[in-house]
């Protein structure tokens, strides 16, 4: 669409490894201050594609745009200023506080021996106060719940300062309480702060009720499009080869016979 700012665009790719094609004829864009997801059956290749869009391996065939540049020509520094990326991995042992975490988000931009300037304590600063973890910056990330921890986590990325967040998995392990708390905090940063965000969930109710747009893989096919043109069209229930589970339109979510 002509006037709209796209701060990402995959181009027919191809993603998988050298002797295996996972999924192909990708085509779709992101644009700024909208929130997606992306969401499949188990090893449809959601993780593939994330790890090629934030070009931690290379696409088969095809391009990945970002900002309006081919995503492999850039240095790693140059893609840590504009792409953030925040995993499900649990953080090495360290004794480092919160504080600490957050600024590690700064380090694109600090000095060779990572000295943070005036500006990137701002950053982690704001960062940690948008996030709403102040009462927490002197503890230690082992002292944090899993929720807590994944506040922090995007606190981080949100430090790096740039246009576009992608996230694996970022409701993983929660209780409910912590998955809306964290979906609630996603949509915020798209609203207020106008950034970016994509990220991969099995919590599709959740991405349905929270998401501008949503990404479903299926081993056939490819769909992008907002949750009530989803469901509308009945794109959903291509998700599962089950047919005792289906999706209800009026409940919004999926029920089982």
């Amino acid at each position: 669409m002509e006037g709209v700012l796209k701060t990402l665009e995959a181009v027919e790719l191809s993603i998988g490894y050298k002797n295996l094609m996972i999924a192909d004829s990708i085509s779709f864009s992101l644009e700024k201050s909208k929130l997606t997801a992306l969401v499949g059956a188990n090893g449809i290749g959601k993780s593939t594609l994330l790890r090629t869009l934030t070009a931690s391996q290379a696409p088969l065939s095809g391009n990945v745009w970002l900002n309006g540049k081919d995503i492999s020509n850039y240095s790693p520094k140059e893609l840590a200023q504009r792409l953030s990326v925040v995993l499900t991995e649990k953080l090495p042992p360290s004794h480092l506080t919160v504080f600490e975490i957050v600024a590690l988000g700064r380090q694109p931009y600090t000095n060779w021996l990572g000295d943070l300037s005036d500006i990137d304590k701002q950053k982690t600063e704001e960062a940690i106060k948008r996030v709403q973890i102040e009462p927490l910056i002197h503890k230690k990330h082992f002292e944090l719940s899993d929720g807590q921890l994944q506040k922090v986590m995007i606190a981080r990325a949100l430090a790096q300062d740039t246009d576009l967040v992608i996230l694996d998995e970022p409701t993983t392990h929660l209780d409910i309480v912590h998955k809306v708390a964290v979906m609630r905090l996603l949509k915020k940063l798209t609203q207020e702060f106008h950034k970016s965000i994509l990220f991969s969930t099995h919590d599709i109710d959740l991405a349905l009720e929270f998401c501008d747009e949503v990404i479903v893989m299926t081993a056939e096919k490819f769909y992008k499009d907002t949750p009530n043109n989803l469901m509308n069209k009945g794109i959903l229930n291509e998700l599962f080869k089950d047919e005792s589970i289906y999706f209800d339109k009026e409940k919004r979510k999926f029920v089982y016979s």
